[in-house]
């Protein structure tokens, strides 16, 4: 079992959002479901029998969505990295995310649902810790006038 998982409250789209979740990435599967009962109905507002948790796994990560009401919203303080191993991947996933969504600078994107992900490509961490420190620049510089990265752009930077 997974020690630490992924909260994600939303105000009822939780079923629908780990299913557009997993139908993104690859090794994903919806868990269980849990529906609220007469104690739960009364305190939160929602219909008895309606969608309170779901549990689901992006590529075997597991996270926990709740149906909890509008009180909470996502923010860009916290958002999913999306590690891509190329130009391709990144395409895939930015395309797929950002349907319904906004877009962002540096890969940075908010879903259908206002959840922030970054879509880059695996080797960035490479790049912005070259030894060359000008380079780290030049790949910063490239970097900051980017909304979907370009992978040959930064490799050239």
């Amino acid at each position: 079992m997974q020690k630490i998982v992924t909260h994600l409250w939303f105000d009822h789209q939780a079923e629908d959002a780990a299913q557009f979740y997993i139908s993104i990435f690859s090794n994903s599967k919806l868990g269980k479901i849990s529906r609220y009962g007469d104690a739960g109905a009364a305190i939160s507002g929602r219909a008895n029998g309606s969608v309170m948790t779901v549990e689901f796994e992006l590529d075997g990560q597991r996270f926990f969505a709740l149906n909890g009401g509008p009180i909470f919203k996502f923010s860009e303080a916290i958002s999913l990295v999306v590690n891509c191993a190329d130009q391709a991947e990144v395409d895939r996933m930015w395309d797929k995310l950002c349907d319904g969504g906004q877009p962002s600078q540096c890969g940075w994107l908010k879903d259908k649902y206002g959840l922030s992900w970054q879509i880059v490509p695996s080797e960035l961490g490479t790049l912005m810790s070259d030894p060359d420190s000008n380079k780290v620049e030049r790949v910063m510089k490239a970097l900051l006038q980017m909304t979907k990265l370009d992978v040959a752009t930064l490799r050239k930077a």
